[in-house]
């Protein structure tokens, strides 16, 4: 059992009027309890619907003569250093309960008067899901008599809100450990993904910048859909790591976030000190008006296999190699930088999305190619030279990702991952990753990539979409139609191996 958990069981009356936790585990209430809506904390996201459903359960509850009516978990963090108590888990409640109360002619509650970030979830759903309450429970009969029992009746469902509806408190001085139960707890929010405990970890190493350049990363931050998000760090940026270190990349939890935690401002070994300087020099450097007097490139301060810096440097990590991956997604003839009107990209966007074996190998190809981007290609006045070696890089991480996709029926993950390790007996099994970042040129890569990249066979093809084009006959197998295409995109990405040499008859 662990001994820093405090227990507790609350009402709301005691807890937004009276500053009190009811009662905890050890059979006393908590006092002078000022809750906190953290800088890390979501908004505001519950619509009046949401509201309006908590309230239509209670009136539920109240109508059943429930004697106590749970209403969900408050998950608090209690720093040993600080007097607030904040809020992990139960935030969309919690306002939502105090807007309710107030509704119901509660005035002055402590925990609205706070200042909480300046949004738009939080300017619309707070103001929509008020007047949506107000309108449900403040409705003004015509007939006095009507009106007289309509607030007998109203007074009835604000005391039993305040004496009857209880919450479930967890207390702990962890942050850490707060966040481990909100998956669990959190019975109508969404669950905590573990970018938004880098999130809280980054922000608490930024408590010298100020708070206006902190809410300013806050709202770049919240731009960025948190699906999105989630799908970035798990699948793009986690898995990259762990496959450079020659690691199979399972799941992103709060196990393993310590790799994207990085070094804080009070690591003091060489070790540190070299990438804090090199930060802090590519930093300098792109503020400075040096770049453009000189009419060099900006220098870029971060590297996908090297350690992260914590606070600020985080997000601007995160948003660098967002917008790059982006970059290389996005196909548009007209837009981008990285990618733009390739015709193998055209055929994979156009008829090669669907499917787990398909997203496999889609993903495949865009980490290695946003790792190569990362490592040899220049932010700004890439030459020809960058520009036809990168091309030519393309191909060869086509070639690699979908020679997996190809000689799979059905493609799952623990294939991937045994390709990946160079653990498969299938061609083309090796590790792209180590090899991009053990290379110091992009020459020495596409030489290397020469040297590992073999062609398939026939036989080796089993991939259903790509067997569409065998054509059976007495004289062996051979592969027919690969020319086909419809608005210069092309059926089968099988044509791409051939007309670049890697499939042999």
């Amino acid at each position: 059992m662990n001994h820093n958990l405090t227990l507790s069981i609350t009402t709301i009356g005691d807890l937004l009027l009276r500053k009190t936790i009811t009662i905890t585990n050890s059979g006393e209430p908590i006092n002078d309890v000022s809750l906190c809506v953290p800088i890390y904390q979501r908004p505001y996201k519950w619509t009046a619907r949401n509201a309006i459903q908590l309230l239509d359960d209670i009136i539920e509850a109240k109508n059943s003569n429930k004697e106590r009516y749970r209403v969900g978990t408050l998950i608090l963090h209690k720093a040993k250093d600080k007097e607030q108590y904040d809020i992990v888990d139960g935030l969309q409640r919690t306002i939502t309960f105090s807007l309710l109360l107030t509704a119901l002619g509660v005035d002055g509650i402590e925990f609205l008067q706070q200042k909480i970030y300046n949004n738009v979830h939080n300017n619309h759903n707070i103001a929509n899901n008020y007047n949506a309450l107000n309108r449900r429970v403040g409705l003004k009969l015509q007939d006095s008599d009507s009106a007289t029992e309509h607030q007998r009746e109203m007074e009835r469902l604000r005391d039993y809100i305040e004496n009857m509806c209880e919450l479930i408190v967890v207390i702990t001085p962890d942050v850490s450990e707060a966040f481990q139960f909100f998956d669990s707890q959190n019975a109508r929010g969404k669950a905590l993904y573990p970018h938004d405990l880098l999130k809280a970890y980054h922000l608490r190493e930024m408590n010298t910048i100020s708070e206006d350049e902190t809410e300013k990363i806050v709202k770049d931050w919240e731009q960025v859909s948190q699906s999105a998000l989630a799908d970035f760090f798990g699948n793009y940026l986690y898995r990259i790591k762990e496959w450079v270190s020659g690691n199979k990349a399972n799941v992103l939890n709060e196990h393993n976030i310590h790799m994207f935690k990085g070094i804080t401002r009070f690591s003091r070994t060489p070790y540190a000190q070299f990438y804090k300087s090199a930060y802090c020099y590519a930093d300098m450097v792109n503020s400075s008006a040096m770049p453009f007097v000189s009419g060099t490139r900006n220098v870029n301060a971060f590297q996908l296999d090297t350690p992260i810096i914590a606070g600020k440097p985080f997000f601007e990590y995160t948003k660098h190699y967002y917008n790059i991956l982006k970059d290389i997604q996005n196909n548009n003839k007209y837009e981008g930088f990285y990618i733009n009107d390739n015709i193998i990209v055209k055929t994979l966007d156009r008829h090669f999305k669907k499917g787990i074996g398909n997203g496999i190998a889609r993903l495949l190809f865009d980490t290695s190619v946003l790792l190569y981007v990362d490592r040899f290609c220049p932010e700004t006045y890439p030459t020809k030279e960058d520009m036809e070696l990168f091309e030519q890089f393309v191909v060869y991480a086509f070639i690699w990702a979908y020679s997996l996709r190809a000689q799979y029926t059905n493609l799952g993950w623990h294939s991937a991952q045994n390709y990946i390790m160079g653990l498969s007996d299938k061609i083309n099994a090796f590790n792209m990753y180590k090899l991009i970042v053990k290379q110091d040129t992009p020459s020495s890569l596409l030489s290397a990539l020469a040297d590992k990249i073999n062609p398939l066979s026939n036989d080796d093809i089993k991939d259903g979409w790509a067997q569409e084009c065998y054509e059976y006959s007495g004289k062996g197998d051979t592969l027919k139609n690969l020319k086909d295409e419809i608005d210069g995109v092309y059926e089968n990405y099988l044509y791409f191996f051939q007309i670049n040499g890697f499939y042999k008859n």
